[in-house]
């Protein structure tokens, strides 16, 4: 009878058969002692049999023999993860010297950018915080809008690209491409720049031209990758050819373009250059969704929707208890759900420390709405 707590145990397993001894034969009788042989010497002991070779069954190739055990490595103390904060500021420092360099002249950084760029692949990989860093809806005092819109847009693209399954090394130069986009607006009027949704006639034009402007002096200072320049110029290039400046349409376009052009275009309606009022990360991503059959491939939406949470990092939400918190973590299994910190309690009195509660752990408590600005 098996016990149930062997099972439980795991224990209990049937012993193999004992294979049967082999049969031995009578003992012949004895010699008499004057006709027995004298005894040889015992033959020395045979080496073991070398395992035959799968050669001799039909010319199949013979296995290799097992290697021995490799001796395990001493583990390796974990990088620490560096602050997304810092790398982004670094980001956008590098771009404020590409606009002089635009205006002026000298040999450009690629070396630094690509480090960069590299650092924020890594940075990407391990976690989505560089992601959200680059969504801060507001540009930094001080810092030209052009540099944060283009740090901005490599960021993103890069992560829109690492979901579509782009290696390393295009990451790296999909990053490029986005992080010079617009150079070619450095220069022109900035008047062009901030009122670009109502520019008419020549104004119309030279904005137009800023793709192709951006190309050409990219090729000048020499990129480590000709898909840079290429990429620059078709970035406003859209599925139907509703884009500029050429046209294109489809499978003419460079597939890097299209990613870029998508990073370009939210990152424009989060924080737009113009007066124009910035949407919430959620609101982008619905204007995207309705013409998304028209400007972008599915696909592309699809990847950067998967990074937008419904309540990003940033916003102020009110939970069924009334309470009044702000959005910390965006939980990707669970996009209802993220991670809170609890500002004022159900009457609306702030506390005195706020508390973290991660909504995935916590089945009584869900957000019922943001909460606006006029409502706090």
């Amino acid at each position: 009878m098996v016990r149930m707590s062997d099972l439980v145990r795991g224990i209990t397993r049937e012993a193999p058969p004992k294979p049967a001894a082999p049969a031995t034969p009578p003992p012949a009788p004895p010699a008499p002692p004057e006709s027995r042989p004298a005894e040889p010497p015992p033959a020395p002991a045979a080496p073991p049999p070398a395992p035959r070779s799968r050669t001799s069954y039909g010319g199949l190739p013979s296995d290799p023999p097992p290697a021995p055990a490799a001796a395990a490595e001493p583990a390796r103390p974990e990088t620490p993860a560096e602050d997304p904060q810092k790398l982004f500021g670094e980001l956008q420092e590098l771009l404020g010297e590409v606009r002089a360099l635009v205006r002026g002249s000298g040999d450009f950084p690629w070396d630094r950018l690509q480090s960069i760029l590299r650092r924020a692949v890594i940075s990407l990989e391990h976690s989505s915080d560089l992601f959200w860093v680059a969504n801060n809806p507001a540009a930094p005092p001080g810092v030209d809008y052009l540099a944060f819109h283009q740090a901005r847009v490599a960021v993103m693209a890069m992560r829109v690209g690492a979901n579509n399954g782009y290696d390393h090394a295009r990451l790296v130069v999909l990053g490029m491409a986005g992080a010079l986009i617009d150079v070619g607006l450095w220069q022109m009027p900035e008047a062009i720049l901030r009122r670009a949704d109502a520019l008419t006639g020549d104004e119309l034009t030279a904005y137009r031209s800023h793709p192709r402007m951006s190309a050409e002096t990219i090729r000048r200072w020499g990129p480590p990758d000709d898909r840079i320049a290429q990429t620059v110029l078709e970035h406003h290039e859209r599925e139907q050819g509703q884009g500029f400046p050429q046209g294109l349409t489809g499978a003419a376009v460079e597939p890097d373009a299209k990613v870029v052009g998508l990073a370009d275009l939210y990152a424009g309606l989060t924080v737009p250059a113009t007066a124009r009022p910035r949407l919430r990360p959620h609101e982008a991503v619905r204007e995207i969704v309705k013409s998304r059959h028209e400007a972008f491939p599915t696909a592309l939406v699809k990847a950067l929707l998967s990074e937008i949470s419904v309540f990003p990092p940033g916003t102020v939400v009110r939970l069924n208890t009334e309470e009044i918190g702000r959005v910390v973590a965006v939980n990707r299994n669970h996009p209802l759900r993220p991670r809170v910190e609890i500002m004022a309690d159900s009457k609306g009195h702030r506390l005195p420390a706020p508390k973290v509660i991660d909504l995935s752990e916590a089945p009584f408590l869900y957000i019922t709405g943001p909460v606006t600005e006029g409502s706090r």
